[in-house]
């Protein structure tokens, strides 16, 4: 099959398109990376996106964009597609991780109805109906209804794709939130070890869009941090939030990290004294160090040589020069693209692939990374 995938993360800023051959061969799975893009949001859409991230917005705002996200959906696909070699009508399947709007992996309060719930916009339906193709998306509510968090699903995918016979790998993914695959080697048979370490870019362009008054969206090269100082005091400070002692499996978003926690940072900077270089170069070092303490509990048990980098993070060369000087030399930091698979292709192609094995009715979730009590199928099919 050939199956375009579609990811909207939590940058809100554009969607990324990958598009990839899928077979099974003797019961092996083969793939190849035929096209990706990412086709940037105009401003007004990002904009209205972040006002969906209020708990109080409006719920009419929200179901309407649902439709008009699977109407765009489409749209953007065929564009992408103006001056590749690619067919549009060689697609067989559309597989849509949507946009997350909400996601409360532990029910917040124990009145009668509450339970853990998730919301990724982009209806699936609408979405088949413009593309004129069967479309399978909505894959984290079978994953919570089996008592996992719902997240993180691209381990399964880490797992499958990447785990290596000779040494440990953890698989680093740096979008608006970062998260960990942690892999030993085959014959160690240790189980795979994947959960959302805390803030990525999240706080990072929050901080360089307020500084620039929205002329940057993100540090471009982790210019601006490398400029300034870190305010070690402060730091050691945003490194006792709850969320990074919490044990594993555990996911965020938004909920935790988005703008409310974003201004209230930039206001304690103040009153630390940093400039905006400053508070750039100190939040960056957060996402350094949030990620680097959780790798070093791995080295030993894991044989831990390599950490692989995915995601925007990947081109921010502050962040990864703070996350390398944090790890032992033995422990090699690389981009995804140094073994030989596009960096930022890789989240869209996993849900391409998540939506193949779907389809196909094939197990597509890792229970040991999600906290669900059993393997599953994600994905609901819209024909």
């Amino acid at each position: 099959m050939r199956v375009c995938g579609l990811m909207s993360g939590t940058s809100l800023d554009g969607l990324d398109i990958a598009i990839a051959d899928f077979s099974f061969v003797s019961d092996k799975l083969t793939y190849e990376l035929k096209h990706f893009v990412t086709m940037d949001y105009p401003e007004e859409l990002t904009a209205q996106l972040f006002k969906l991230m209020d708990p109080l917005a409006p719920l009419n705002h929200v179901s309407s964009m649902n439709m008009y996200l699977g109407e765009l959906y489409a749209k953007l696909i065929k564009d992408s597609l103006v001056d590749s070699e690619i067919e549009y009508a060689s697609i067989d399947l559309i597989s849509s991780h949507g946009q997350t709007i909400w996601h409360e992996p532990i029910a917040a309060s124990k009145r009668e109805f509450a339970r853990a719930n998730t919301m990724q916009i982009g209806d699936i339906s609408a979405l088949a109906e413009y593309a004129g193709k069967p479309v399978i998306g909505d894959f984290r509510t079978r994953d919570m209804a089996a008592g996992g968090q719902g997240a993180p699903l691209v381990p399964f995918a880490d797992q499958l794709l990447f785990q290596s016979s000779t040494n440990g790998r953890v698989l680093v993914n740096i979008g608006g939130i970062a998260n960990i695959t942690v892999l030993a080697p085959t014959p160690n048979g240790k189980e795979v070890l994947a959960y959302d370490t805390g803030p990525g870019n999240m706080i990072i362009d929050s901080f360089v869009s307020k500084f620039t008054g929205g002329k940057q969206s993100y540090d471009s090269n982790g210019e601006l941090a490398k400029s300034g100082n870190i305010h070690l005091e402060w730091l050691n400070q945003l490194m006792e939030n709850d969320y990074f002692s919490l044990p594993a499996p555990k996911s965020t978003g938004r909920e935790l990290f988005g703008a409310a926690y974003a201004e209230k940072l930039w206001n304690q900077g103040d009153e630390y004294g940093c400039s905006a270089e400053d508070k750039i170069a100190t939040v960056t070092m957060l996402t350094a160090k949030s990620l680097g303490l959780e790798i070093e509990q791995y080295i030993k048990s894991h044989d831990l040589k390599e950490v692989i980098i995915s995601g925007g993070g990947v081109h921010n060369k502050t962040l990864l020069s703070y996350l390398t000087d944090m790890l032992p030399d033995q422990v090699k930091v690389k981009a995804l693209d140094e073994i030989g698979f596009n960096s930022d292709a890789k989240e869209a192609f996993v849900f391409a692939l998540l939506g193949y094995l779907g389809f196909q009715k094939v197990p597509n979730n890792l229970p040991s990374t999600t906290g669900a009590k059993r393997q599953t199928i994600l994905g609901k099919i819209a024909w």
